[in-house]
């Protein structure tokens, strides 16, 4: 049984300012003339969406900003009316769109919960049953007689989410919910949502910018690209995708990362890093890297002043800033001192051990026995790790950012 019918549906928005009075009087005597009126120019959102979501899938929507995603939750939550096209949602419908936007300042914590769970289908008698719980997972006891004025943000957003995710739905429509309030409470959102994905068997429309949590909750991805659907299938497979679009898109942007982050580095200007550049293993000069691959990493510095006990460190973290591995100079240069001149230092891996995907370098250098930095500075180079034809990366292993180094073996204890 389909849950959710997207038939050809298109939303289309008009651009630009509201028209002024003299406009106005020029289109009545435009149209009082029989001449063309001015029309605004118009954005399709979405643009001819058609697809089906059977009962209990959990179906991710991905796409880069702007790529319609959250206009088309809109319209399967009846929050907006397409332009045209039909738009059918079987059963009852709790969408987690803006949380908290339905909470009312001047009333109470207890009248917002009653408030909410009607507005979005609960009976009197239900939200009784149900009030303790959601007190309880929002942490808000001792303040549920309070006005929600009174509240700051993240304890609206916990009542907010506490409501909407206590209501037994048949479609559930979340929208970027995941990353509310404080880690702890992220952590209970989280285990909140598997718990309805995983047990209740609700149909879920998922839209997050997190791919590793869309991975991990969806069964079926659809990959939205300037309002059209460009790729629909597992989760894994349209995943590796958008990751593939994402990489070339921070390829294409890789030539402007130096200079954009000198703006960004810190230094005492005793050390300035004047180039960066990563060398495969004939010497030549790539950002590109094979898998398990040797690489080094090769640092060009101007020293101005002398420096005592200089440790150098190279680390690599994601392109949302995530670090993944430092390495550090310090346990084979020991008490180095460097005196004012230019230095090449260089940092050799031995073989990459990330998985294929888009990475960047970070850099630091410190000085003296309180090893203060005199250089730091990240997202500095980005560099791309790919299969390796003659050591190639199963799928399977493809779900984190490096592959660990283990055996297996089977024993039967009863032989």
């Amino acid at each position: 049984m389909n849950m959710i019918e997207v038939n050809h549906v298109t939303k289309q928005y008009s651009l630009g300012q509201l028209r002024s009075a003299l406009d106005t009087i020029r289109n009545l005597g435009n149209r009082l003339g029989g001449n063309p009126r001015m029309r605004p120019t118009t954005f399709n959102a979405i643009d001819d969406v058609d697809f089906r979501v059977e009962a209990g899938e959990v179906v991710g929507i991905v796409g880069t900003n702007g790529a319609g995603k959250s206009t088309l939750l809109k319209l399967l939550a009846r929050v907006s009316r397409p332009t045209s096209g039909t738009v059918i949602v079987n059963g009852r419908v709790a969408p987690l769109i803006e949380v908290g936007a339905g909470l009312v300042p001047d009333l109470t914590g207890r009248e917002n919960i009653y408030l909410n769970g009607t507005i979005l289908g609960m009976s009197r008698a239900e939200i009784r049953r149900k009030f303790d719980d959601i007190v309880g997972f929002a942490e808000l006891d001792a303040f549920i007689d309070t006005p929600i004025k009174r509240y700051s943000s993240g304890m609206q957003v916990r009542l907010g989410f506490s409501v909407a995710t206590s209501v037994d739905a048949d479609v559930l429509i979340v929208d970027e919910v995941l990353a509310v309030g404080d880690l702890a409470f992220q952590r209970k959102c989280f285990d909140r949502i598997e718990s309805l994905l995983k047990h209740q068997g609700n149909t879920v429309l998922l839209v997050s910018h997190n791919i590793r949590q869309v991975q991990r909750l969806c069964n079926r991805v659809i990959l939205i690209d300037n309002g059209k659907i460009s790729a629909d299938g597992p989760s894994a497979q349209i995943c590796d995708l958008f990751y593939e679009k994402s990489d070339k898109r921070i390829k294409e942007m890789a030539g402007k990362a130096f200079r954009a982050a000198r703006g960004r580095q810190k230094r005492t200007g005793e050390l300035e890093l004047e180039s960066i550049e990563i060398l495969d293993e004939t010497g030549q000069s790539t950002v590109e890297i094979p898998y398990c691959s040797p690489a080094t990493v090769s640092l060009r510095f101007r020293v101005t002043n002398e420096l005592e006990d200089v440790t150098f460190g190279v680390g690599v973290h994601t392109t949302d800033f995530l670090y993944l591995t430092t390495h550090n100079s310090e346990s084979q240069l020991h008490a180095l001192h460097i005196r004012p001149g230019i230095y090449r230092v260089t940092c050799r891996i031995d073989a990459m051990p990330l998985l294929p995907g888009v990475y960047s370098l970070r850099v630091g250098v410190t000085s003296g026995v309180a090893a203060g930095d005199v250089f730091y500075g990240e997202n500095l180079l980005h560099f791309q790790v790919v299969s390796n034809r003659t050591r190639p990366v199963p799928i399977p292993m493809r779900q984190g950012f490096f592959a660990l180094d283990a055996s297996w073996e089977v024993q039967g204890e009863n032989q």
